[in-house]
């Protein structure tokens, strides 16, 4: 099975309370699977990028192990249509005008390390949080960091925004590859910086992850997450460097141990706050 067939199994398996939270720009769905009862509410969020399709592998396993207190929404793939081009490749775009289309924005790259949606845009940087002022950030689609026309111009990120605004976490976690490190700033008050900084430490003592701060990164889902709501929010990049992209099933073992408990752990700190 592909990665989203895996993810629609999960899903249709899944017996807890579940959801299609919108669809991507091919109209694949986007599914988001819920564990445990009350506050505080998690939203846990993987494979934005596509080359990172390995991480809706960790959402199901730690879908499995659930959370120490409260509940947590899993989204196991947000980008199921960038995950698919950089598994497959082409054969995953049915629309002969599509494939010509990132045949051309590729420029002769290799898709297995395709970071982008089905139109070129990366997701991580297309949400209003200092958008368009990242320092990697492109204006012209491509493999990764184009920015998009606007924020939210996006079906995946709008399906985010929506569903975020929904629920209204009480913090959020976003699973990538690679680099075993932890973000967790973003010009946060002085009043949540400290609340913050020791949740990024709990996930750093249940992961082994050093703690880090992305200089020059904008526009991510973290950081619109604590601009708009105020809530603690992390972008946990999962896998040694030693593996290459795309990661497959031999990197999944140590990111698996890394992390199982990771949002277990999390969610009990959150409570206890």
């Amino acid at each position: 099975m592909d990665i989203f067939q895996e993810t629609q199994a999960f899903y249709n398996q899944a017996k807890t309370e579940k959801t299609i939270i919108g669809r991507s720009t091919f109209g694949r769905e986007i599914y988001a699977v819920k564990v445990g009862q009350g506050s505080p509410v998690g939203i846990a969020q993987y494979a934005m990028h596509g080359r990172e399709f390995i991480t809706a592998k960790l959402a199901m396993e730690q879908y499995k192990i659930g959370v120490q207190k409260g509940s947590m929404w899993f989204i196991p793939l947000v980008n199921p249509d960038g995950a698919l081009i950089s598994q497959i490749g082409l054969d995953s775009v049915e629309n002969e005008d599509d494939r010509a289309f990132l045949r051309t924005i590729c420029k002769g790259e290799t898709f297995a390390l395709w970071k982008a949606n089905g139109r070129g845009v990366d997701l991580n940087v297309n949400f209003p949080a200092k958008w368009g002022k990242g320092k990697k950030n492109v204006r012209i689609a491509g493999a990764e960091n184009y920015i998009g026309n606007k924020p939210f111009s996006e079906t995946e990120t709008q399906a985010l925004k929506t569903f975020t605004e929904k629920i209204r976490p009480d913090y959020t976690v976003s699973y990538h590859t690679k680099g075993e490190e932890i973000y967790w700033y973003f010009y946060q008050s002085m009043r949540t910086c400290p609340r913050d900084k020791g949740l990024a430490s709990v996930l750093s003592a249940s992961t082994g992850y050093t703690l880090a701060y992305a200089k020059g990164s904008v526009g991510g889902y973290k950081d619109w997450c604590i601009q708009r709501f105020q809530i603690p929010s992390f972008t946990i990049e999962a896998g040694a460097d030693s593996f290459s992209h795309p990661l497959q099933d031999d990197g999944l073992q140590d990111i698996l141990r890394r992390n199982a408990y990771a949002l277990y752990d999390l969610s009990g700190a959150v409570a206890r706050l």
